[in-house]
């Protein structure tokens, strides 16, 4: 915990610093919901097909992020953990010649949630 998930246009590889995002990312999620840095993972995962609107292709970089947390943090914790991350978005995305449709949410785990590292 927390589970992070990317999900975001391919056309965004060249311009999008992951790297340089998940480690921004992941010391917001410390400071701002109590996480513990060797608990924080993100997944990226590229979509090759998107469609914007009527557009089957275009000039739309699209990006997703969700956040899958413990129970027990407030809604102004996680609003501000999603604002923080459209930030970041912003920081370390930068398709020129595009547009940048960004979003995020924070979902509670379900309490059967269980990890294994090994």
């Amino acid at each position: 915990m927390p589970q992070i998930t990317v999900d975001y246009t391919a056309a965004a590889e060249g311009v999008f610093d992951r790297e340089g995002f998940a480690r921004a990312l992941h010391t917001a999620v410390v400071e701002i919901a109590a996480a513990k840095p060797e608990a924080c993972k993100t997944l990226f995962r590229a979509a090759d097909e998107t469609a914007f609107g009527y557009d089957a292709e275009g000039a739309h970089v699209i990006v997703h992020v969700t956040f899958g947390l413990l129970a027990g943090r407030t809604d102004e914790t996680k609003a501000k953990l999603t604002e923080t991350t459209l930030e970041l978005l912003r920081e370390h995305l930068k398709p020129e010649g595009s547009v940048l449709h960004a979003s995020a949410e924070v979902r509670d785990l379900d309490p059967s949630y269980r990890k294994y590292e090994g």
